[in-house]
């Protein structure tokens, strides 16, 4: 009985051919794949499978001793995680049919071709890979625990939406897949980027790249590297990204900006984790974590044509949205004085005191340009600050630079905005709405109530005082 312990998630190779056994190895560790276990004892195999950890397994059904359809018949049913890859001399139909129904991931027949062989494998490991995901994705978010948190230490936030983004993020940290950042500008997707390259634990360095504006060459030179004498001004080897991503994460900034011609080769890359610098015939692999955002409509561009179908496809195997901060405005007191400390030693002031209005007036703009807007407005409010208590109207000015009330009326078209019954209210019952609503919004503050609703302070405390009187 063989009781040796083996690295977990092993690949098991069983065959009473040796050298096959042998070539086998040398082909699976020639393509970076060397936690392979070989067994030319089908006796063995129960006994391995029990006492380590198996992926997979590739058995040879025509042994002595135990024959490959027997333990078939015990390996699935017992070992469901473990995927069985039948090979065989046998070519008759009937036996592939039957080693699938019995459970088998697939069918190969000997002569193996060695690319036939690597093909099956890699997607048996991928198929296993999303698998484990999807359990993990379920057990993470059954839970609500965020179990690295210090991963999310730059992200501020106490947003219940927000904590189930990194639940997600936790969930996929360990995938080798690309994972696709979508958003708003402004919205934090770097910083999500970061998060999950510190969760996925990989040593090497975090890259960051915005290919927005790239032609072909230059997205192919930044990111593949060329050999000297590629083109003019050439003059030596030189790394591109990849590269200096080896062995950890790299993220791409606005992939919706790329040409046709570049979003071939990224598909090509993602796909098969190759890429040729420029000035070489020889391709070169990336084991990086390929992170890719934009704030652009990736689908609603596939629909007009103006980015590739499959390449959208290939990126939707993780997404992630961060919430727009109209959407967690329960973040604002968090971020503003996160974004002050950061100010006043930026500036080299006292930090100021916040005026009691500021987070009621926050509480009342959409902020279209999200976290980086509220940033700028805090930093500039920080930057023009002389008294002890922060002044508002550097916020006011942000949110209503021209101190009128302007409508989109592009908005309001075809009822998209307001809807009215059969009998329309008077203009008088629209005031008291507006004026209510306002109200409600600005937590009874009249002058940001009056703000919103482009009228003098004084204009609206008198349309209440008429209110009260009727």
């Amino acid at each position: 009985m063989n009781n040796k312990k083996y690295p977990n998630n092993s690949i098991l190779l069983v065959d009473d051919e040796i050298n096959l056994l042998n070539s086998f190895e040398l082909t699976l560790m020639d393509n970076g794949i060397d936690n392979v276990i070989l067994c030319s004892d089908s006796r063995n195999v129960l006994n391995i499978l029990t006492e380590n950890k198996i992926s997979m397994v590739l058995l040879d059904l025509s042994m002595p001793h135990l024959r490959g359809e027997e333990l078939l018949k015990t390996i699935v049913p017992n070992y469901p995680e473990v995927q069985v890859i039948v090979v065989t001399g046998d070519t008759e139909i009937e036996t592939a049919v039957k080693c699938m129904k019995l459970g088998a991931f697939d069918y190969i027949v000997k002569p193996v071709e060695h690319n036939r062989l690597l093909n099956v494998i890699n997607k048996a490991l991928e198929i296993q890979k999303l698998k484990e995901e999807n359990s993990s994705l379920k057990s993470i978010l059954t839970s609500d625990n965020i179990t690295k948190p210090e991963a999310f230490e730059e992200i501020i936030t106490q947003n219940s939406k927000m904590k189930s983004v990194f639940q997600y993020m936790e969930a996929i940290s360990g995938t080798s897949e690309p994972i696709l950042v979508t958003g708003e500008t402004g919205v934090g997707k770097e910083l999500i980027a970061k998060s999950l390259h510190i969760l996925s634990e990989r040593k090497g360095n975090f890259v960051t790249t915005n290919i927005a504006g790239l032609d072909d060459q230059m997205f192919s030179d930044t990111l593949f590297g060329h050999k000297k004498g590629a083109f003019t001004n050439a003059v030596q080897d030189r790394k591109g990204q990849l590269e200096r991503a080896s062995g950890g994460t790299i993220f791409l900034d606005e992939i919706g900006d790329l040409g046709f011609q570049a979003q071939v080769k990224l598909l090509r890359l993602l796909q098969e984790k190759e890429f040729y610098p420029l000035g070489s015939d020889t391709p070169r692999y990336t084991d990086a974590l390929i992170i890719l955002a934009t704030n652009k409509d990736l689908k609603h561009m596939v629909s007009e044509g103006s980015f590739r179908k499959d390449l959208y496809y290939r990126l939707n195997v993780h997404q992630i949205a961060p919430i727009p901060l109209r959407e967690r405005l329960d973040d604002i007191p968090y971020l503003v004085d996160h974004f002050l400390d950061k100010a006043a030693k930026n500036f080299g002031k006292k930090k100021p005191t916040i005026p009691s209005e500021l987070y009621t007036l926050l509480s009342t703009y959409h902020f279209p340009g999200n976290i980086r807007e509220l940033q700028s407005m805090v930093y500039d409010a920080v930057g023009t600050h002389k008294s002890k208590i922060m002044s508002l109207s550097v916020f006011k000015q942000h949110i209503n630079p021209n101190s009128t009330f302007e409508i989109d009326e592009s908005k309001f078209k075809n009822g998209e905005i307001i809807s009215f019954g059969e009998k329309l209210p008077t203009l008088k019952e629209i005031q008291t709405v507006l004026v209510n609503e306002a109200l409600k919004r600005t937590n009874n503050n009249q002058s940001i109530a009056a703000q919103l609703l482009g009228v003098t302070r004084q204009a609206l405390n008198r349309r209440i005082i008429q209110e009260k009187k009727v």
